[in-house]
């Protein structure tokens, strides 16, 4: 690690934000991973699955201004310690009293949004500690706790088969409340904290075009990535017969290459610039979710096209959070929050429309198909305001300081 990156900021800040950020979403798609056994237990048809396991990424993505907005109010730390205090308590209800219905569940994955919401609060606690040319790669390392979602394919099917679904809820608690003390130990808010904003400023930020093009790119990428986390245990267990645990270990696999390229994608963006990378990402997205779309018979084939998208919107996450900063680095947590919701919108829109498109015609081909054509959207998107950014971005966030956009 650079020795000049490692003195600008603060290290165990870094760690305990991606410690934080990555037990959130070990237990954020908890619901994917367990869909199989839910949905027998349950006897759900594949709309109701594909809806279980999207409602946790609704939730954290509607749940993310909020935890934004109390981030910048009372400060990362504290709000970061309550977001997991309520976490922990509807972990431990689950275990207690169990899913005895699809209401139940929903419940349960509505609450679970609060680990999603996570993202607004860790990605400003790390980032504020760093300066702008250390932006990508600060917030990149934060947000590589999306590598959750991995240990969730990788242990709870499994853990599932051996104790029952419900006893693995029981499990994620005492992991949370292990993580909670670590964090509580090791995390400290900057001392350069911004003076809260006035709400009316908070909501300013909605009326800005680069707020919304931002929302758009990032939902477009995270949502692919969390979209596909959320229903590959299912989607590989209906269309190629998996059982549950080889299903999570695909996922795992999947997921991984996901969440440990957003680093990556932070780096890259801090050399090449955001704007170039991303555009090359949503079109390596588009062709690699049509081809998933067609169903190819070939069960490894279909995993290289589905790696292939996974690897395209970790990328692209890291890319994407090397631009926010820079347009907003006074508002970021409330931006975070803006931004990060409509990455999760992105991801609740593709786990539904798998299941619907599967519930509706037999096969997940529209599902994939429009998300596609959602990242050829994003593309074109990028296209009309980079020269914009490109002219505007550096000198009004950084002055004389160069820094690639």
């Amino acid at each position: 690690m650079n020795k000049s990156f490692v003195r600008s900021g603060h290290l165990p800040t870094l760690f305990a934000s991606f410690l934080y950020f990555d037990a959130s979403f070990t237990v954020w798609v908890l619901l994917g991973p367990l869909g199989v056994q839910i949905g027998k237990a349950l006897s759900l048809d594949p709309a109701q699955k594909g809806l279980l396991v999207a409602l946790p990424v609704l939730s954290g993505a509607l749940l993310r201004l909020a935890t934004g907005l109390a981030a910048d109010r009372i400060g990362g730390r504290l709000a970061a310690i309550l977001a997991q205090v309520v976490v922990i308590a509807g972990l431990v209800a689950a275990w207690r009293f169990g899913l005895p219905s699809f209401a139940a569940a929903e419940a349960l994955g509505l609450l679970l949004g609060v680990a999603g919401a996570s993202f607004a609060i860790a990605l400003p606690l790390a980032s504020r500690w760093y300066p702008p040319p250390y932006q990508g790669f600060a917030l990149g390392l934060a947000g590589a706790g999306n590598i959750g979602t991995v240990f969730t394919a990788l242990a709870a099917p499994g853990l599932a088969a051996a104790f029952g679904f419900r006893n693995v809820f029981g499990l994620a608690a005492l992991f949370m409340v292990a993580v909670l003390v670590v964090f509580s130990l090791t995390a400290r808010d900057a001392p350069n904290q911004p003076a809260p904003l006035t709400l009316a400023r908070y909501f300013a930020v909605l009326r800005l075009a680069d707020t919304w093009w931002l929302m758009l790119f990032y939902g477009v990428t995270f949502g692919g990535f969390v979209g596909l986390a959320a229903s590959l245990v299912i989607y590989l267990h209906t269309q190629y017969g998996l059982g549950p645990v080889d299903a999570g270990y695909l996922t795992a696999l999947a997921s991984f290459v996901g969440a440990s390229c957003r680093p990556i994608g932070g780096a890259i963006a801090d050399r090449i610039g955001g704007i170039r990378s991303l555009g090359i990402y949503y079109l390596v997205a588009a062709a690699a979710l049509t081809v998933t779309s067609f169903g190819i018979p070939n069960l490894w084939i279909a995993m290289a096209a589905i790696l292939t998208t996974m690897l395209a919107c970790g990328l692209g996450d890291g890319a994407v959070f090397q631009l926010v900063p820079l347009r907003f680095a006074r508002e970021i947590g409330v931006v975070t929050g803006i931004v990060g919701m409509a990455g999760g919108v992105g991801g609740f829109y593709l786990a539904s429309s798998l299941g619907l498109a599967r519930q509706l015609t037999g096969s997940y081909q529209a599902g994939f198909l429009f998300y596609a054509a959602l990242a050829l959207v994003a593309f074109a998107a990028l296209s009309l305001v980079k020269r914009r950014w490109r002219a505007a971005l550096p000198v009004a966030a950084l002055g004389a300081v160069p820094v690639r956009v």
